[in-house]
């Protein structure tokens, strides 16, 4: 049986044109489908319309329904824990990730020792100029700052066996990023390209200051090295004020003239408070990720599930 994990967030016009897609790939793949579709607190009509298809299909369609909005990580999360199937993937739901590739997808696990078939986008075509400089420039620096390496342009569309699925599921952390962590559980990863494609329905709710912010947030998880960075600012900065000193001291000695270079000094003074913000700031969004790591809170909660019963998962 081949799970499909389906993240939802306001996508009630996706919806069945997604499982309509889906429905003409199944015969293909040989599998008997699952589809788990989690709606993750949407403001529109995206679980009455999952409901419609469960009242339909039976126990082939189910779904997780979040109390609130808890974001796409968590409903990933939740998708991977409820799924049963040998094989699992994971697909968004406005067809931007191309169904007709899943055939291909199962046959490359079924004939080889790999555990993970990836896909990434051959190109960015059709996204704004500017997110496609940031995205370049994050995937660039990610892969110098850390250990886990990410395949530039990556989707989370991804077909995995029950054993990576298990050891994904290890990582409990509350400060999820799963691309990086798909590639941090190791496994035979091979990917497969494809062209970019346009949403068949609705708007995305990824904003360019939602995807920065979870850019660093990707960084701060699987890198320590802007710790490192606010190190070395604070002791070049240690250095540079010591040489200041002894220039200043040197000055006052040789010309007598205490009063002149003040305002250098005041120069100096506010660079080196800029330096130790900055500082401050970097281990800030450290001390904060492991604020939130304590206080153990559940990852989601559900409100309704297919079966009706209300729980909370940790």
């Amino acid at each position: 049986m081949l799970s499909i994990i389906v993240p939802c967030f306001n996508e009630e016009e996706a919806i069945p044109l997604f499982f309509e897609e889906m429905e003409k790939i199944q015969p293909l793949t040989g599998k008997n489908f699952e589809y788990i579709f989690i709606d993750d607190g949407s403001n529109d009509d995206s679980l009455k319309s999952i409901k419609r298809l469960s009242s339909v299909k039976g126990s082939k369609i189910r779904y997780i329904s979040f109390s609130r909005n808890f974001g796409k990580e968590a409903a990933l999360y939740a998708g991977l824990q409820a799924s049963k199937g040998d094989l699992v993937t994971v697909m968004d739901v406005d067809l931007q990730d191309p169904p007709e590739l899943l055939p291909q997808m199962i046959q490359m696990i079924e004939s080889s020792d790999i555990d993970c078939v990836g896909t990434r986008r051959a190109d960015r075509k059709g996204e704004p100029p500017i997110r496609s400089f940031f995205a370049k420039r994050f995937y660039h620096l990610i892969n110098k700052i850390s250990d886990t390496y990410m395949v530039d342009g990556a989707r989370d569309y991804r077909l995995m066996t029950r054993q990576m699925v298990d050891a994904v599921m290890e990582v409990t952390e509350y400060n999820r990023f799963s691309k990086g962590i798909f590639s941090w559980v190791g496994f035979k990863t091979e990917y497969i390209s494809f062209d970019n494609r346009e949403r068949a329905a609705g708007e995305t709710s990824w904003s360019f200051w939602k995807l920065f912010n979870y850019s660093i947030d990707g960084i701060i998880n699987f890198s320590d090295a802007p710790l490192n960075i606010a190190s070395f600012v604070g002791a070049l900065s240690c250095v540079g004020s010591g040489v200041a000193l002894l220039f200043i001291i040197f000055r006052a000695l040789i010309f007598g003239d205490p009063t002149s270079g003040w305002p250098s000094m005041v120069s100096i003074l506010l660079f080196i408070g800029g330096l130790q913000l900055l500082s401050l700031g970097i281990i800030g969004k450290y001390i904060g990720k492991i604020f939130l790591e304590t206080k153990k809170r559940p990852i989601y909660i559900v409100k309704e599930t297919e079966d009706k019963k209300n729980s909370l998962k940790d």
